[in-house]
């Protein structure tokens, strides 16, 4: 994964454009992410930057947790944990982390920035769709279905065979009934077409996966098709 933005997925509108044409648009909100943790090939085997985000109660925290985060920890003579000192915004609930080719350009408690996020540019977008439950075959894999009359009996909606009776199993990615969403998915060469820097909007073309109020990891494009 390259570095990317945490957004919030607030709902869908329209947008005209300068040339008077509708255009659909998602709505995403960026939350500010804080350098917590820097990992090297030196020290980890490989280059990221761990960011800490959206902000909660210090009590909802494990120590580790705390500390893991903390910009500065005050002990009493004896060496116990007298206050943490968290970085502004802190302390924070989720942690990501992110594949970068130089983690030493990032220090920890550093804000990152979305610079590289500009109106125009193509993204791809990254989140949970939403969870459908348990689904049958057609709705879950488009089927056509039986025909509706024509000696058809009781067989409409029903799945294909399950197949080989030998092998007294079923194979792996056979299509039948079974949880339909609440997987990772992800939209890809999407174009930002506006950016609200007051209210920490980004308006993209089209739609992107999840529910309202679902986290969505934004990105640079990397390439056509899923």
């Amino acid at each position: 994964m390259t570095l990317g933005v945490v957004t919030y997925k607030r709902g869908m509108t329209t947008i005209l454009t300068d040339d008077g044409e509708s255009q659909p648009v998602t709505l995403v909100e960026y939350v500010p992410m804080i350098v917590v943790q820097i990992k090297t090939d030196a020290t980890d085997k490989y280059n990221a930057i761990q960011v800490a985000y959206n902000p909660t109660r210090d009590f909802k925290l494990t120590r580790a947790e705390k500390v893991h985060q903390a910009k500065e920890i005050k002990r009493d003579e004896s060496g116990k944990i007298k206050d943490i000192i968290y970085h502004e915004g802190g302390p924070f609930s989720k942690l990501k982390e992110f594949r970068v080719d130089s983690p030493m350009d990032f220090e920890i408690g550093q804000v990152v920035s979305i610079d590289f996020i500009t109106e125009g540019i193509l993204v791809d977008a990254m989140g949970i769709t939403k969870g459908k439950g348990f689904a049958g075959a057609m709705k879950r894999y488009h089927f056509r279905g039986a025909p509706g009359s024509h000696g058809t009996s009781r067989t409409h909606r029903k799945p294909m065979s399950g197949g080989s009776t030998d092998a007294a199993r079923v194979f792996k990615g056979k299509r039948g009934p079974g949880r339909m969403g609440n997987a990772r998915y992800t939209q890809k060469n999407l174009k930002v077409i506006k950016i609200d820097s007051e209210l920490n909007l980004f308006a993209i073309k089209g739609t992107v996966p999840g529910p309202n109020g679902g986290e969505i990891v934004i990105s640079p494009a990397r390439g056509t098709g899923h």
